[in-house]
């Protein structure tokens, strides 16, 4: 039996209000197509809340903060919730098997500002699709630091009857309500016949040597003053090198940051919070 249920149009969403459908975004018809393509060729639609904004006015949360996506998808927990799991970024321990996993992203309010000290709690399936209702492997929480980054290590998890392949999260910032999603992977062809799969909820993943890199941004129900300079904050300043933002940079171009060396994944305007090491989609260590 499947360990979730589909939450059906009409239910209330993060802030207790009834959802409301808007018109299919630019980025919803990437992420829908991202569903059904390999995971090789994954590379273009970056899932980031960093993207480019029209306007300074507080947004609905969605998962990008940019375009009128609708609101950031809540899903169920399902019976394999445990609280009081341990204080952690790695949920890999000697001896685990499975391929390596590392997830990172930010977590943001209404207007694209970074959130610090939020709380996103972890738990998964094993590689062989088993969760540990005894003990807490592959259960883990964590804080954003200060620029609401967070970065997860962990495995791909296995598949089970009834389900694709996905990581279980509650996120929360501070003093505010929870949201309880999922995390999915392109590529995987249980994506079609998953009914509570949701496509904005596709981390991009890409494969790095025999481990993945997966980025996903949450933007929470959270209402903050906008920026007044109209950038999204979130990422590191720029400690010198050859980055730059508001440059066009191609694949295969090679930029210094911060003393290290970096290979660009795929054609994009470098924007501020867009720096290197904060985006492996774009950027490869070199």
């Amino acid at each position: 039996m499947d360990d979730d249920h589909v939450q059906q149009d009409g239910q209330d969403g993060q802030d207790g209000q009834p959802e409301q459908r808007t018109g299919i975004s630019r980025k919803k018809l990437l992420k829908v197509a991202l569903a059904a393509v390999p995971l090789p060729m994954v590379l273009g639609g970056v899932a980031l809340a960093r993207d480019a904004r029209t306007t300074q006015e507080p947004l609905v949360p969605t998962p990008y903060c940019d375009d009128g996506d609708d609101p950031t998808p809540q899903q169920t927990e399902g019976p394999y919730f445990k609280p009081n799991s341990p204080l952690r970024t790695s949920l890999l321990e000697p001896g685990t098997k499975g391929t390596r996993l590392t997830v990172s992203g930010y977590v943001f309010g209404l207007a694209c500002r970074p959130i610090a000290n939020a709380l996103l709690d972890f738990w998964q399936a094993d590689v062989n699709g088993a969760y540990d209702n005894v003990g807490f492997r592959f259960r883990g929480h964590q804080f954003t630091d200060a620029n609401g980054a967070f970065k997860l290590e962990t495995i791909v998890p296995g598949l089970y009857p009834g389900r694709t392949r996905h990581i279980h999260v509650k996120v929360q910032a501070p003093n505010q309500r929870i949201l309880t999603t999922q995390l999915y992977f392109p590529g995987e062809p249980r994506n079609q016949t998953d009914s509570i799969f949701n496509p904005a909820l596709l981390m991009n993943v890409r494969q790095d040597g025999n481990a993945k890199q997966g980025t996903f941004d949450f933007v929470l129900n959270v209402r903050q003053q906008p920026n007044p300079t109209g950038e999204p904050t979130g990422g590191p300043s720029q400690p010198g090198g050859t980055w730059a933002a508001g440059t066009d940079y191609k694949t295969g171009d090679q930029v210094t940051y911060g003393g290290d060396t970096y290979r660009c994944l795929q054609p994009h305007t470098a924007r501020a919070g867009w720096e290197p090491p904060s985006v492996p989609a774009l950027w490869q260590r070199v």
